[in-house]
C-alpha cells in the first residue's frame, strides 16, 4: 500500500541518516526514516559509543595500578568483564533510546524493516509498505571487510562488532590491522591484562596519521607490553580447536604468531548490495561506493547518498555533516551551504595516548614536493601535561612559509582530540598562527602547546 508523497525517505538511521532526518523536519520537509536494525547505526550500537565505553572503563582500570605509588593496595584479581561489556551495551541503549526521543521530537515517521529503491521516487520496505518521496537519501553505512583467508566465525577470528559483543577476555589477542580501530582496541584488550600483538602493513602504525605523532603510539605501546609489527603482511591463518596461528612476513622474514583470537580490521566494506540502485540507473564503483557531487546528489535525479557508501572518510561526524549538506540543498538552501572540505575533516584516536589530526601531513607535502613550514612542541614543555603525570605527545602545525596559513594539525598525547579542535577553528575561521599566539591560553592548560607549536612558527617558542 503506497504512503502519501513525503518530501524525503532516509534509508538507514545511523550518524548520517537521523541528523539529516532531523534537519529536514527543522526545515520544514516531511520525513520518513527506514531502519532495519537499531536506530543509530553501527557507529552508535556497535562502534563509537560502546568502544569508547570500554576505552574509558579500560583507563579506569588501568589507573589502579598507578594508586600503589600513593601507598594504596588494590586487588585488581576480581574484574568481571562480563560486566565492562553490559556497562557498555547500557551506554548503547541509552544513546539509543535518545535517537528514538529526538526523532518523535521532530515528528519524523520511523519504519522498521529492509528498505530497497522501488523505482523513481519509491522505497519499497521489505513484508511492509512503499514510501512514495519526492527525495531519497540513501544511508546505509558499512560493515567490516571480510577478506578470503581470514573470514569471521566471531568466536575466534573477530570482527570489530564480534570483539565489541565479547563478554570475556581471552588470553592473548592478535590484531591485524594497526589504524585506528586496531589501536584503540590494543589499548582496551592490553589494559586488561590480555596479550596483545599489532600487526599493521604500513611501516608505522596509524596509515593516515603523522607518522612523528605514531611514532610515539608506538613507543607507548612497547613500554605497555603491547608488540608491534609495522611494515608486515599476514599471509594466512590458521585455527585449532583454542588458537589462531597467523603467519607474517615482516622485514627480516617469515614469522608465526600464535594467539587465543584474531581481531581482523582490514577496513570496511560500504553497504550498497541489494538497495536496487539499478531502479533508478546509479551505478556503484569498482569498491562499492555510490558517486555523489557537491551536495551529495546522485546521477539519479532526487537520489542522495551519504557517509561511508560514498568515497570520503568513513566517520560518523563526516556522515552527519553530509546529511545535513543533503537536506539543506534539498530544502532549496545551496547558496548558504559550506561543503565538506577534505583538509578540515578532523580525525580522532581514543588510545591512550590519543591522536589527532586534520589536513596537510609532512610526509604528503614531501611525496607531492609541497614546501612548508612545520613546528614541533613536546608535550613535556606543557606544564599541565608534566604536573599530572602524561609529558609523552606532541602539537605540530604545518604552516604555508608564505603566507603562514594553516594547512594541518596534528597532536599526539592526553586529550589530544579535544585540544586539536582550537587548529582547526583557526584554519577553519582563516586566521593565521599569530592570531592564535595573541590569545591569551589559561595557565596550566594542555591548550598552551597549541600556542607554544605557533610561537615555533617563527621559531620563538617559549618553553623549548
Amino acid at each position: 500500500m503506497a504512503d502519501s508523497k513525503l518530501d524525503i525517505v532516509i534509508i538507514g538511521a545511523g550518524p548520517g541518516g537521523y541528523v539529516a532526518a532531523i534537519r529536514a523536519a527543522q526545515l520544514g520537509l516531511s520525513v520518513a526514516v527506514v531502519e532495519m536494525d537499531t536506530l543509530g547505526g553501527v557507529c552508535l550500537n556497535w562502534g563509537c559509543i560502546p568502544s569508547k565505553n570500554l576505552i574509558q572503563q579500560a583507563e579506569d582500570f588501568h589507573v589502579l595500578a598507578a594508586m600503589e605509588k600513593l601507598g594504596v593496595k588494590v586487588d585488581r584479581k576480581g574484574l568481571d568483564y562480563g560486566v565492562v561489556h553490559a556497562n557498555s551495551r547500557g551506554a548503547a541503549s541509552a544513546l539509543a533510546g535518545g535517537v528514538t526521543g529526538l526523532l518523535r521530537k521532530n515528528r519524523v515517521k520511523v519504519v522498521k524493516g529492509r528498505a530497497r529503491l522501488a523505482g523513481a521516487g519509491k522505497v519499497a520496505v521489505e513484508g511492509g509498505e512503499t514510501l512514495i518521496a519526492k527525495n531519497i537519501l540513501i544511508a546505509t553505512g558499512s560493515r567490516p571487510m571480510d577478506i578470503k583467508g581470514f573470514e569471521f566465525d566471531e568466536k575466534q577470528v573477530l570482527s570489530s562488532t564480534g570483539i565489541l559483543d565479547m563478554k570475556t577476555l581471552p588470553r592473548s589477542l592478535v590484531i591485524l590491522g594497526g589504524g585506528a580501530i586496531g589501536c584503540e582496541f590494543a589499548f582496551v584488550m592490553n589494559a586488561f591484562g590480555v596479550e596483545v600483538t599489532v600487526v599493521e602493513m604500513v611501516d608505522h602504525l596509524l596509515p593516515t596519521e603523522d607518522f612523528e605523532c605514531a611514532a610515539i603510539l608506538e613507543h607507548s605501546f612497547n613500554k605497555a607490553g603491547i608488540t608491534v609489527h609495522t611494515g608486515t603482511r599476514a599471509t594466512g591463518l590458521k585455527r585449532t580447536a583454542k588458537t589462531v596461528k597467523v603467519a607474517l612476513t615482516t622485514p627480516e622474514g617469515d614469522i608465526s604468531v600464535t594467539a587465543e583470537k584474531a581481531l581482523v580490521v582490514f577496513g570496511r566494506r560500504p553497504n550498497t548490495e541489494d538497495l536496487g540502485l539499478d531502479t533508478v540507473g546509479i551505478k556503484a564503483d569498482e569498491r562499492g561506493f555510490i558517486p555523489v557531487g557537491d551536495y551529495n546528489q546522485t546521477s539519479a535525479k532526487g537520489v542522495f547518498a551519504i557517509g561511508d557508501v560514498t568515497s570520503t572518510p568513513l566517520l560518523a561526524h563526516v556522515a552527519s555533516r553530509e546529511g545535513e549538506i543533503a537536506v539543506e540543498y534539498i530544502a532549496g538552501h545551496a547558496g548558504d551551504i559550506q561543503r565538506v572540505d577534505p583538509d578540515s575533516v578532523p580525525s580522532a584516536i581514543y588510545c591512550e595516548p590519543q591522536v589527532a589530526g586534520f589536513g596537510l601531513r609532512e610526509d604528503q607535502a614531501k611525496s607531492k614536493g609541497i614546501l612548508i613550514k612545520k613546528s614541533v612542541f613536546p608535550y613535556r614543555g606543557i606544564g599541565k601535561a608534566v604536573a599530572v603525570g602524561k609529558p609523552e605527545g606532541l602539537v605540530k602545525l604545518i604552516a604555508d612559509p608564505e603566507t603562514g596559513e594553516i594547512l594541518g594539525g596534528h597532536v599526539v598525547g592526553l586529550n589530544a582530540t579535544e585540544i586539536l579542535h582550537e587548529i582547526l577553528l583557526a584554519k577553519t575561521a582563516e586566521l593565521l598562527p599569530e592570531d592564535i599566539t595573541r590569545m591569551i591560553h589559561a595557565h596550566p592548560t594542555l591548550s598552551e602547546g597549541v600556542m607554544e607549536a605557533a610561537l615555533g612558527l617563527d621559531g620563538s617558542p617559549i618553553h623549548m
